[in-house]
């Protein structure tokens, strides 16, 4: 399998490849960070979905673990895990099919060799925030520049990049979270627990948001966002902060 990535393959494809081998304390740890997302309220039905990279030495863009189609991350067990590489989606382990948003997934992975994790959700405060005509979510506390790092990117929602990666690339080297109109928010990360850190102060951001513009109309007051300027320092100086070094 070293000529993979000059084979064309189609997406779902199954391929045997015995250098693939299922890492069972990966896969566990995949289970317990999507039941983690579902314990939170995150998870809707079947949709929504997270990817994690793992290196391997016959594929240089990494092997993806997701769950396959057809399941919710709240119900999945080890047992809906599938693997693919992350050029082709071809599958190899596994004998279910993965869902159209992988797509999406291994096209940020093609192009961000920096991140090892994507979670995407359909979250509900996020739809409905940008469907009540809020064009933007602000922070209003100090976490989620420090952590997140980049600015969000905001997709309009007649542009939906599960279906057409194309547009991914003009963008993505610029952020760690795709907030999309309609649809809910992408988000990326360096490991598992980063991602889902990041997804967590993206969602307490969003209700942040939503309380503090309802208790400012109540005081007839606008609220107080934390400045561009100050969360573009701090996203520059996020690893300080969040992630000190030991000193010796």
């Amino acid at each position: 399998m070293n000529d993979v990535q000059s084979v064309v393959y189609s997406v779902n494809q199954k391929v045997t490849d015995a250098t693939v081998i299922f890492d069972q304390m990966i896969a566990e740890q995949y289970v317990l960070y999507a039941h983690r997302l579902a314990a939170r309220g995150y998870v809707q039905a079947a949709v929504g979905n997270m990817v994690m990279r793992v290196a391997h030495r016959n594929y240089r863009d990494g092997i993806c673990y997701v769950k396959a189609q057809g399941v919710s991350l709240e119900e999945m067990t080890i047992d809906d895990l599938v693997i693919t590489d992350v050029l082709h989606g071809i599958i190899l382990f596994g004998d279910r099919a993965t869902t159209v948003g992988h797509q999406m997934n291994r096209e940020i992975l093609r192009l961000r060799p920096d991140v090892q994790c994507v979670i995407h959700l359909h979250h509900d405060e996020t739809i409905a925030f940008l469907a009540a005509g809020y064009e933007k979510i602000r922070p209003t506390g100090l976490t989620l520049p420090y952590l997140m790092q980049k600015p969000l990117q905001y997709l309009p929602a007649h542009l939906n990049v599960e279906e057409d990666v194309g547009p991914i690339k003009d963008f993505i080297a610029g952020t760690n979270a795709i907030v999309m109109k309609r649809h809910g928010f992408t988000v990326l990360g360096r490991n598992v627990s980063e991602c889902y850190a990041r997804v967590n102060i993206l969602a307490s951001e969003v209700k942040r948001n939503i309380i503090a513009e309802q208790l400012a109309a109540i005081r007839g007051e606008s609220v107080d966002y934390i400045s561009d300027e100050e969360v573009g320092w701090m996203a520059t100086h996020g690893d300080a902060v969040m992630y000190p070094e030991l000193k010796k």
